[in-house]
């Protein structure tokens, strides 16, 4: 695994701006007719996982390439603290509940690896229990592929300047303040920190690949989700079923 901090954040300059915007819009129009083979199938899913640091574009990629999909069977969950109920379950519990059904497409902003990140950089757990927790999760992640579930991991690489511009703008602008949130700029000074945490996640879940995607420049992280998830409903090779 090469260090994160060794990957690039921003997009290839081979790439135009406006051509991979272009791009984005041809491709959702082969996504929604996938998603059609999808449903009609239904015996298959996808599940989309977007993990990364505040402000590394999360809600960006679902604005871009998720909307124009059919709402009846693609729908977004949120993965924040722990309610006194989930907290009696174990950590996976709450996660299962809305695993996609099949013919669905389901994506995860934040998930379960957030049980190994954020534990591991404020270490509220033992040790032990996040290499238990890395076990648990890479079982849970082969239950779901085993059950014809199509798993996309995606960690959005945003550079830590770039990160700045974008929570010092969601203080400067009226239009973002709605996004922002003080505790932002505290993790901010656990960077490093969690650079470790997330490297060893992909470390030790890895049996389905990780997708490292830069993500300082919004266009081109979105580009690459759609690629992800087009290729991934393609080779599904589904027909529409007979009569």
């Amino acid at each position: 695994m090469i260090p994160l901090k060794d990957l690039s954040t921003k997009a290839p300059d081979s790439l135009d701006k406006n051509e991979s915007k272009a791009r984005i819009e041809a491709i959702k129009s082969e996504l929604l007719e996938l998603q059609n083979l999808l449903i009609a199938n239904s015996n298959k899913s996808i599940l989309v996982i977007l993990q990364g640091m505040d402000a590394s574009g999360k809600d960006g990629i679902i604005r871009d390439v998720f909307t124009g999909l059919n709402p009846t069977n693609c729908s977004i969950s949120s993965f924040k603290k722990p309610t006194e109920l989930e907290m009696k379950h174990d950590f996976l519990w709450r996660i299962h509940q809305v695993a996609p059904a099949k013919g669905e497409i389901k994506v995860f902003n934040r998930s379960h690896y957030e049980d190994v990140i954020i534990q591991k950089v404020h270490q509220w757990v033992d040790e032990s229990v996040i290499e238990q927790r890395y076990k648990q999760i890479n079982d849970f992640e082969t239950l779901l592929e085993e059950n014809g579930t199509k798993i996309i991991k995606c960690y959005l690489h945003v550079s830590p300047e770039k990160q700045l511009e974008r929570l010092t703008e969601r203080k400067e602008n009226l239009e973002e303040h709605y996004k922002h949130n003080d505790n932002d700029w505290v993790e901010r000074t656990f960077w490093d920190s969690y650079m470790e945490a997330y490297e060893m996640a992909f470390q030790k879940c890895n049996s389905i690949p990780w997708n490292i995607v830069s993500a300082d420049n919004g266009w081109y992280k979105s580009l690459v989700i759609a690629e992800l998830l087009l290729k991934s409903l393609k080779d599904m090779n589904m027909q529409y079923p007979n009569l």
